[in-house]
């Protein structure tokens, strides 16, 4: 076995063994795509690095219109979607289809550590720039930490975590973030000032580590199955619209049966405010401040609820599933695709670019930038990894935190 899998491309079949479609900020991405790679999920990824274009450079979904609701879509979908995918990466890294056992194993944890701890120094340098971005790589890193003891479990016990901790965690949350000093963290669990300590990470910042830790541990689970068989894809297209139905279709029930639901949430909101009847969906009309359990039943991107989060994992295994059917099914949108895919495949890079521009072009207010500025981010991340992919296997910041990992070679 390949102590390194996540350096090469392998055919998933007759054997089990991992197909390196690139981790979406470490591994690399080869030029040239090798019959049986899962390009798909390099497609997920570069539909998710635009996505999060849209929801930090793009128009304001409270614009409404056909570009305001295609902006809502990306909300929250987009971040959840890089989580979902997280963990699909760590189990590239640790064995896909079967654990990596032994000396290989023990390579493998390492590596999953290593970068997990440059996603966390990376992130945090990036949001002590001051950018107006709620950076996630810091809370990815945590992520990979956090999971990485379940990385041998198989599909059916992941996909079990994963349910109990959608059910739970975002109650715990609720309980926590009310338990907390209203001025925040002291000390060193604030520490460092200006970034995403410990308890911002997992407690009250943008992503939450409770509640998003079921994303991530979702896509270990969808990783552990043989996602080049057709009835797989079926059932995980299946899978992903229930999912969707349920979290979506359960929030806008409960919000119109529960007594007062909707009064109490749009009296609680802050953000735009108004009426909540959309909170089964989308955050235009702001967010609820804690201060009711109503805010609860809601579905909406970043409210950190159940519903929320089943929701946000049906379209994250719904859009991958997809992703996989058409690229192998369709040569000429495969073709056509193709600067996606190379965008997907050096994701970090995309990522990062997109946070440096911001900064270099003094966006203050995320979002609510014209479609053209949004158009122009999308054209040039597109030109450069297209025209990168065709002379280097890696993204420029995947290479560098690939030669990071190397040291994981002297684990014995």
């Amino acid at each position: 076995m390949n102590p390194n899998p996540s350096d090469t491309a392998h055919t998933p079949r007759p054997e089990p063994a991992p197909e390196p479609a690139p981790d979406p900020v470490a591994a690399p991405a080869p030029a040239r795509l090798p019959v049986g790679r899962l390009i798909g999920v390099d497609l997920a990824r570069g539909l998710a690095v635009f996505g999060m274009y849209a929801a930090h450079v793009g128009p304001d979904p409270s614009r409404g219109g056909i570009t305001g609701h295609l902006m809502e879509l990306a909300h929250g979908r987009a971040s959840a979607l890089f989580a979902f995918l997280a963990g699909f990466s760590i189990m590239l890294i640790t064995g896909r289809r079967t654990p990596r056992t032994g000396r290989a194993g023990r390579q493998a944890v390492a590596k999953v550590v290593i970068r997990a701890l440059v996603l966390l120094a990376l992130g945090t340098a990036l949001t002590l720039t001051g950018t107006p971005v709620e950076v996630i790589l810091a809370f990815y890193g945590l992520y990979f930490l956090l999971v990485l003891p379940l990385y041998r479990l198989g599909a059916r016990p992941l996909a079990v975590v994963a349910a109990g901790t959608a059910l739970v965690m975002p109650q715990l949350l609720y309980i926590v973030q009310h338990a907390l000093p209203a001025d925040g963290a002291q000390g060193v669990w604030a520490w460092p000032a200006g970034g995403d300590g410990i308890v911002s990470l997992l407690f009250t910042g943008s992503y939450p580590a409770l509640t998003w830790l079921p994303f991530v541990i979702a896509g270990m689970a969808v990783a552990r199955l043989d996602l080049t068989d057709a009835v797989v894809r079926t059932r995980l297209a299946l899978t992903g619209g229930a999912l969707a139905v349920l979290g979506y279709g359960g929030s806008w029930l409960a919000l119109h049966l529960v007594p007062g639901a909707l009064t109490k949430l749009s009296a609680a909101a802050w953000g735009d405010g108004g009426s909540a009847a959309s909170a089964w969906w989308s955050d235009t009309w702001g967010y609820p401040d804690g201060s009711t359990p109503a805010g609860l039943l809601v579905a909406s991107p970043h409210s950190e609820t159940t519903l929320s989060v089943l929701a946000n994992t049906g379209v994250a295994i719904a859009v991958l599933a997809a992703c996989l059917v058409a690229v192998d099914a369709f040569p000429r949108f495969h073709a056509l695709a193709r600067p996606v895919i190379a965008v997907g495949s050096m994701s970090l890079s995309a990522y990062v670019f997109h946070i440096v521009g911001i900064r270099l072009l003094g966006i203050e207010e995320l979002p609510g930038s014209p479609l053209h500025v949004l158009l122009g981010f999308v054209v040039a991340v597109t030109v450069f990894a297209t025209l990168w992919s065709r002379f280097f296997r890696r993204g420029p910041l995947e290479w560098l935190l690939g030669r990071t990992t190397k040291a994981a070679e002297l684990v014995r």
